[in-house]
């Protein structure tokens, strides 16, 4: 009798960052960041199977244009382990967004390898997937700081209810920051706040930056008409764009006000990815 194949699953979140203060370039060229990261309760999902050999198949609504070879990093992140799968990535979270969907993708594969092949320590080379990948293999609120090595936990972080959406542009990280004109800005506070509740937390998020907004509107000026109508909707407290673009977010204090809003902006803009979230 045939033993069924080893078969793991895992949700793949969207990385969202709240804050993203470019604080200095070093000499390599790599940058220095002080952000706040959240996720989403919206994402792709990874799952793996046993195999002769592996391969990947990428199915869900932003499966267009996503290689299914071994440039993807689901991929990669597969291949550092000595088991062959065939790994099904279910895409609904667009592409080059700003909100680390294919580091995302490799953190969950990376956390159903281990389940699969009972691995208690990731394979060197795990985060030098990508400078995101470790972040997201935290998979909470996080403070990272440095070139996305230095991460910390936030905790007791309260309840943030949003509207994410994306013009369907892809933006060109590396574009983004060359047009950045100060690379030297000041980063956080040294110790993060202990806020009280949602309506604090976004007080204090409104009072912070994405660096990178000014040259991502420079590269693809739709980012600016997302922003202005996220921030037109009712109940909408602030409006931010994530990493480097293009995806956008609106916070609102409730979850009911941000799923009405996500409604009213998604007729407006048929063209547009728009989902609600919570973040957390």
């Amino acid at each position: 009798m045939r033993i069924r194949p080893l078969f793991n699953k895992v949700f793949a979140p969207a990385k969202v960052n709240l804050t993203l203060h470019v604080t200095g370039q070093r000499d390599d060229g790599y940058h220095l960041l002080d952000s706040l990261v959240v996720f989403a309760d919206v994402g792709d999902r990874v799952a793996v199977m046993e195999a002769d050999e592996t391969s990947l198949e990428v199915t869900g609504p932003m499966a267009e244009g996503v290689p299914t070879d071994a440039t993807n990093l689901v991929w990669r992140a597969a291949a550092l382990f000595d088991r062959p799968v065939k790994i099904t990535l279910s895409k609904h979270l667009p592409a080059a967004a700003g909100i680390g969907g294919g580091s995302s993708d490799a953190a969950a594969t990376l956390l159903a390898m281990a389940e699969l092949t009972g691995q208690k320590q990731l394979p060197a080379g795990s985060v030098e997937l990508g400078a995101d990948v470790r972040v997201c293999l935290m998979r909470q609120a996080t403070r990272m700081r440095g070139i996305g090595e230095l991460v910390d936990p936030v905790t007791n972080l309260p309840p943030l209810h949003a509207v994410m959406a994306n013009p369907r542009v892809e933006v060109p990280t590396p574009a983004v920051f060359k047009a950045l004109p100060n690379k030297v800005n000041p980063p956080m506070s040294a110790k993060l706040p202990k806020w009280q509740g949602t309506k604090q937390l976004i007080d204090w998020i409104v009072a912070q930056r994405n660096d990178l907004e000014a040259p991502a509107m420079g590269a693809e000026p739709v980012i600016a008409d997302v922003l202005s109508a996220l921030a037109a909707l009712p109940g909408a407290r602030t409006a931010r764009m994530s990493g480097s673009g293009a995806t956008c977010f609106a916070l609102f204090e409730t979850r009911g006000e941000a799923e009405e809003a996500a409604l009213h902006l998604a007729k407006a803009q048929p063209d547009w990815w728009v989902t609600p979230a919570t973040f957390s």
